[in-house]
């Protein structure tokens, strides 16, 4: 080999060496064709990771398997758009549908709604809603049917000593007639007004005089038994309370930039 190749070989091999050796900046873990897998691509994944999985469920980071996963999905990303994917109409759309429910996101972020919740804000929905709930429950009956001259002819054959339970069996057509007309205990809150209102106003062991009328139909209400519940305390469901009025902050967050906005519908 004369000089001259031997000097030609030094510099491809030097020419090689260098393209090896800053293949990959220093912020780089990997790259793809070309494209870099940069640290903080790693670290993002790191957090999306750990994001997922249960507090106190942490597995040791493999390093390896991380970068696998971010190659993977680099391969498949180049794959996609080699093949065009990024101009397919409907793909376009759910990416821009994606990239909107990231900007919602963040701005609701930013909004009223995820200021902290002070215990006074919390004390006070617990007032309204469970400090002066009533605590007494009811285990009753009943027998709905779709007009009122049938309820009071029910009535009737109640007073003269008919089982409750058999003739909600045969005549009721709420979802409970199968079952005698069984609705387990329940509180005034879990029914609605009228039926609450004529069910308190029993004595154990009897059934309503009058048939009492609902959105539902006709209603003839046997009062089976009473007992007291004992009322969560505030400790004890505060944290519950929070997502309500944080709820309610971004809803009235919202309907401030509605009133600010120009709506039209057609």
């Amino acid at each position: 080999m004369n000089k001259f190749t031997i000097s030609a070989a030094s510099i491809l091999l030097a020419t090689l060496f260098t393209q090896s050796a800053f293949a990959l900046g220093k912020n780089d873990v990997a790259s793809v064709n070309g494209k870099s897998i940069t640290q903080q691509q790693y670290q993002d994944h790191l957090k999306q990771r750990a994001a997922q999985n249960p507090k106190g469920n942490q597995a040791p980071v493999d390093r390896k398997m991380v970068l696998d996963e971010l190659i993977n999905r680099e391969v498949l990303l180049q794959e996609a758009k080699k093949q065009k994917l990024d101009k397919n109409k409907k793909i376009k759309a759910q990416i821009q549908q994606l990239k909107d429910n990231v900007l919602i996101q963040a701005v609701i972020s930013k909004s009223p709604a995820v200021k902290p919740v002070t215990d006074k804000e919390l004390k006070e929905v617990y007032d309204a809603q469970i400090g002066t709930a009533d605590p007494k429950e009811f285990k009753a009956r009943h027998i709905l049917v779709k007009d009122e001259a049938k309820a009071k002819e029910l009535i009737k054959e109640l007073n003269d000593g008919a089982n409750f339970e058999e003739m909600a069996k045969k005549e009721s057509t709420g979802p409970s007639g199968k079952n005698g007309g069984d609705l387990g205990w329940f509180s005034s809150a879990q029914m609605v007004p009228a039926f609450s209102q004529a069910t308190a106003k029993l004595k154990k062991g009897t059934h309503s005089q009058t048939p009492v009328k609902t959105r539902f139909g006709f209603h003839v209400i046997k009062l089976e038994d009473t007992r007291e519940r004992e009322l969560p305390k505030f400790e004890a469901i505060k944290e519950q309370i929070k997502p309500v009025i944080q709820n309610k902050r971004l809803q009235d967050y919202v309907i401030n930039l509605r009133s600010k906005a120009k709506i039209e519908i057609k």
